[in-house]
């Protein structure tokens, strides 16, 4: 399987704007981008992902609490998740791991590798799906 399709939350549009622009214009992949977990809720089955990536912290809906909601969908029951997050102390990105189909990014991070580093992650990821 090939990574084409992200399905990408944060609440923050300048942060949603560059993730989005860096994924689509550097690392070619087809993003749908969402301000909220619900609403990325409402498109998850129709997009069909290869990829989730989360915020973690955001109103309503936490990261966490969004993909708790994702895994109950079928089409994204199964996919692969990566938290991006201002919050990278040692404890809380084992708490956010401790799905085994979760991997966490750090920010702030380098708009011009973050393609890389995602594809990185989605490919390790995708060995326990």
């Amino acid at each position: 399987m090939e990574l084409n399709k992200i399905l990408y939350v944060d609440d923050e549009p300048d942060v949603r704007h560059v993730v989005l622009l860096s994924l689509e214009t550097i690392g070619g992949y087809q993003v749908e981008a969402f301000e909220s977990g619900a609403d990325a809720l409402e498109a998850a089955e129709t997009f069909a992902p290869d990829l989730l990536l989360l915020d973690v912290m955001m109103p309503g809906l936490t990261g966490p609490e969004t993909l708790a909601k994702l895994r109950e969908l079928g089409a994204t029951a199964q996919t692969p998740a990566i938290f991006l997050t201002a919050k990278a102390q040692t404890h809380e990105v084992e708490k956010l791991k401790q799905n085994e189909s979760a991997d966490v990014v750090p920010k702030p991070f380098d708009v011009m590798t973050l393609p890389t580093t995602i594809h990185g992650a989605w490919t390790k990821l995708a060995d326990f799906t």
